[in-house]
């Protein structure tokens, strides 16, 4: 009976899970906008999201429980992006419209021809869309633009380097990834030090942005986003996720190697004029994503740190192998057991300040204390 209570409360939380991106509506059904949060600098800023029809709730259904969950997972099955919306989107005096793609999302590029505000990192993008039959939705959303004086760009992975999910043990990692609440999916000690000490640079003030790749599909954008508040750890544009929509024209997801190639090549042209650091772990495609880019931007790259997530001496190999590829560039590649020697390594470069690499020794320290 033990096991069984398990498998209904696993089924359980799975399903509340699945439920939650629909629940937003309050039941009535019709055009959903929703948008993820930008990124930018003063010459661009890049805004996506996505348009969808979802049914109405029946009134019969309950409120809460098992029963509305499973209603609201049959309406997150049925709904359906919706095609040429017209998405309008206005950033201070910028403003663009463009339509949505076959399957509902919108993805914004926005030159700035009137100068954003320079004291303020986080910017208001006010967007309006309009679709036949449907009446107009008007929303907004977050758009993050560094200040001038930025002196370095942070790009990261999120699977196994800033929370372990497992990818070697598929089932844990689902089980991690789907069904763990945010707070209880766990973040690798000392990350959130690591992460606030290069936000916050040498003088403890600056305001780094740091961008989040992943493989992950958009469904578990909200997820994500609380995972990190929760975890204090600095929240970036979460411009990481792919869509895993599977339809007869697009049966796969794209390839997570291509998609975050493309998407740091894309921050290191919008930011040019920044220095960048590349973070990820030992167990993907990270370590050869990650020398290709040093090698296209050889002036750029100023350190690679990858976490260990196995002690797979064949893959230890390989990456000393790719570490060779670099030598006599400005980057070091730092393979690192955990969160300490990053932070030491960064400390060491000037990246990040004593009392940020205090507080990465503090945060490992407290975790051995107490595992739990």
């Amino acid at each position: 009976m033990g096991l069984l209570r398990q498998w209904a409360s696993f089924v359980k939380r799975l399903v509340h899970v699945i439920a939650k991106p629909v629940k937003g509506d309050g039941s009535r059904g019709g055009m959903v906008v929703h948008p993820y949060r930008g990124y930018g600098s003063q010459r661009e800023v890049f805004v996506m999201g996505r348009v969808f029809h979802q049914a109405a709730l029946s009134r019969i259904i309950p409120r809460h429980g098992m029963l509305r969950d499973t209603a609201d997972v049959a309406r997150r099955i049925l709904r359906r992006g919706l095609a040429n919306a017209q998405v309008e989107v206005h950033i201070g005096e910028n403003q663009l419209c463009v339509s949505t793609d076959r399957d509902g999302y919108f993805d914004v590029h926005l030159p700035i021809s009137h100068a954003l505000p320079i004291d303020v990192s986080w910017h208001r993008a006010d967007i309006l869309v309009h679709c036949p039959g449907e009446s107009p939705i008007r929303t907004h959303v977050e758009v993050y633009v560094p200040p001038p004086e930025t002196d370095l760009l942070i790009i990261s992975d999120i699977d196994d380097t800033v929370m372990f999910t497992g990818v070697a043990e598929k089932l844990k990692m689902l089980y991690r990834l789907f069904v763990k609440k945010p707070h209880r999916r766990t973040a690798f000690p000392g990350v959130a030090a690591l992460y606030q000490s290069l936000h916050r640079g040498v003088n403890g003030r600056a305001e780094r942005p740091i961008l989040y790749v992943s493989r992950g599909p958009w469904a578990i954008y909200e997820m994500l986003e609380t995972f990190f508040q929760i975890n204090r750890i600095p929240v970036g544009p979460i411009l990481f996720l792919r869509e895993w929509g599977i339809s007869w024209h697009k049966p796969w997801p794209r390839r997570a190697k291509e998609h975050k190639r493309d998407l740091i090549d894309r921050m290191l042209t919008l930011y040019s004029d920044m220095p960048c650091i590349l973070i990820g772990d030992s167990g993907q495609h990270d370590p050869e994503v990650y020398i290709e880019i040093v090698k296209a931007y050889p002036d750029r790259i100023k350190a690679i740190y990858i976490r260990r997530v196995d002690k797979d001496p064949q893959r230890e190999a390989a990456i000393q192998r790719l570490r060779d590829q670099i030598v006599g560039t400005q980057c070091e590649l730092v393979l690192a057991a955990d969160s300490v020697l990053i932070a030491e390594h960064a400390h060491a470069q000037g990246h990040i300040s004593a009392h940020g690499l205090a507080a990465v020794q503090r945060d490992v320290d407290d975790h051995r204390n107490d595992p739990a």
